[in-house]
């Protein structure tokens, strides 16, 4: 007797089919699952054998082999215990498919049989696509997951006996349905809003900028000065994102067992704030079997790092290739994984160990050492890579004492989604969506200067002695000043905006 279901497995964040061969023989009791199961598959049997029983059917003392096709590749997680326990059903004759075509199925079993949720149901959905079957079987809460993709018909159920009455064709499903603009309109409430901050006008000018051309920016003030605020309200005006994007993001998030339940898709951008003492793997990603790290379940959105000299040296050098490329590459020794990491990086620090190095009010304890010390810790290459340094002062009282409030996020978002506008047109013949991704070849077609801004730029990089890499991060901001002020050409006054905005050059030269 031998029975097959159909489910689906994820590698990196993609999923891939996985056939669940179930065979019953005569012999001794047994059950032996095969395929390379990870810990959590091979514990599948006493939770399919229990819930089997708990629901009312019989389970077979006999010998059984379940084997998960392709058999070469690792599987880990406890989606197969719903597609094994339907085999079994199937195998002993306790399920005679009265349904037409091919369902995938997913869906954890507790011992009762209930139907628990699982990572990763969005990732299958898609890939489903390409797959000859009639629709999805999931647990009731990732139902909606998965509905999002709208290309199948997407089943929820609650337990083991309404998955086996709809098999059998003895009760009927309805299919889970989303609404996406519904969502998306969600996704816009509740923001936090730009209109809370009270003074630190230069500061909301200098993120409205990093926002338009999706520039990694640098904050840099004593405690209390508004960092963390104004970094928590950036989403609130960055571009909405489209569909797609918000697909990808929310595959991230179902791999990771992060989406909220009964949440279909992210519909805002994201926003993660790792904590300092974060290790390789959880900001990169890795581990045996690799899992996205923070870059990359900030993909899209925001990555906030507060109190960047705090984090070790190494997970900051880390940095560099998500930064540079937008995606990270994972290698072990059984396989290599590619995961998105095209992310907004917001960092925050204090100007010394004392924190208050510039204060008008407080003065500095920190010694030249102290101080050197404390800036060590951030590299050369890293800063290279941060397209804007800007100052955060403390905010006076009569700012604090204002009744009115600030520009909103909306007016802001406004003028972003103007601007990001302009460089889609400009660089979609590129596949590049923002000023902050060109190369070399794009900003000398994009960012010519004219003799004015080329003296300008000279003096400034041999006084500073820039990098290549610092000079073309100015060329890019000048570029994205321009577009908010609606100009074809980068002005003098573009660049001198650009050229304030590398603070930490300035003191370290």
């Amino acid at each position: 007797m031998l029975a097959k279901v159909l489910s689906g497995a994820l590698i990196g964040i993609d999923a891939y089919p996985v056939e669940v061969e179930v065979d019953i023989a005569q012999g001794l009791p047994q059950f032996a699952t095969v395929g390379l199961p990870e810990g959590a598959v091979k514990e599948s049997k006493d939770r399919v054998k229990s819930a089997i029983k708990n629901s009312g059917y019989e389970f077979p003392a006999r010998r059984i082999t379940i084997n998960l096709a392709p058999a070469d590749i690792k599987k880990d997680g406890t989606a197969f215990d719903l597609p094994m326990a339907v085999g079994l059903l199937t195998a002993t004759g306790a399920l005679k498919t009265g349904r037409p075509g091919r369902y995938v199925l997913m869906g954890e079993l507790s011992l009762d049989g209930r139907v628990k949720p699982v990572r990763g149901a969005l990732p299958v959905a898609l890939a489903a696509r390409d797959w000859d079957v009639a629709g999805l079987i999931l647990p009731e809460e990732n139902a909606r997951e998965g509905a999002i993709v709208d290309a199948l018909p997407v089943y929820g159920v609650r337990d083991l006996g309404e998955v086996i009455d709809f098999l059998a064709g003895v009760a009927d499903l309805e299919p889970c349905r989303v609404d996406v603009a519904e969502l998306f309109r969600e996704g816009v409430r509740g923001a936090e809003d730009f209109a809370e901050v009270r003074g630190q006008e230069h500061v909301k000018r200098a993120l409205e900028v990093a926002a338009a051309g999706g520039h990694n920016v640098l904050m840099v003030g004593p405690p209390g000065s508004g960092k963390t605020m104004l970094a928590r309200r950036i989403p609130g005006i960055l571009p909405a994102p489209d569909f797609a994007e918000a697909l990808e993001t929310t595959k991230i998030h179902s791999i990771s067992g992060l989406l909220p339940r009964r949440d279909a898709l992210v519909a805002r951008r994201p926003f993660r704030a790792p904590h300092h003492t974060i290790s390789d793997a959880g900001l990169i990603g890795g581990g045996a079997y690799p899992r996205p790290g923070e870059v990359s379940l900030a993909h899209n959105g925001v990555l906030f790092l507060d109190e960047l000299p705090e984090f070790k040296k190494n997970v900051l050098e880390m940095l560099r290739q998500p930064l540079e490329d937008g995606q990270v590459c994972i290698s072990r020794a059984a396989t290599s994984l590619t995961f998105p990491a095209n992310f907004m990086l917001v960092a925050a620090m204090n100007p010394c160990h004392c924190g208050f190095l510039g204060d008008s009010l407080r003065e500095c304890t920190c010694t030249p050492p102290m101080l050197q010390r404390y800036r060590s810790r951030l590299s050369g290459p890293l800063l290279d890579r941060i397209d804007l340094h800007v100052e955060v002062p403390r905010v006076l009282h009569r700012d604090l004492a204002d009744p009115v409030d600030g520009e909103s996020s909306a007016a802001i978002r406004a003028r972003v989604e103007a601007a990001r506008g302009v460089q889609r047109e400009r660089l979609k013949a590129f596949g590049l969506h923002a000023n902050s991704r060109m190369q070399a070849r794009h900003i000398r077609k994009f960012c010519a200067v004219d003799d004015h801004g080329q003296k300008l730029l000279e003096m400034v990089t041999d006084r500073l002695g820039l990098s290549a890499r610092s000079y073309s991060r100015i060329l890019k901001v000048a570029r994205t000043i321009a577009d908010l002020a609606g100009s074809e050409t980068i002005r003098q006054e573009h660049l001198a905006e650009a050229i304030q905005y590398r603070g930490l050059d300035r003191k370290t030269s």
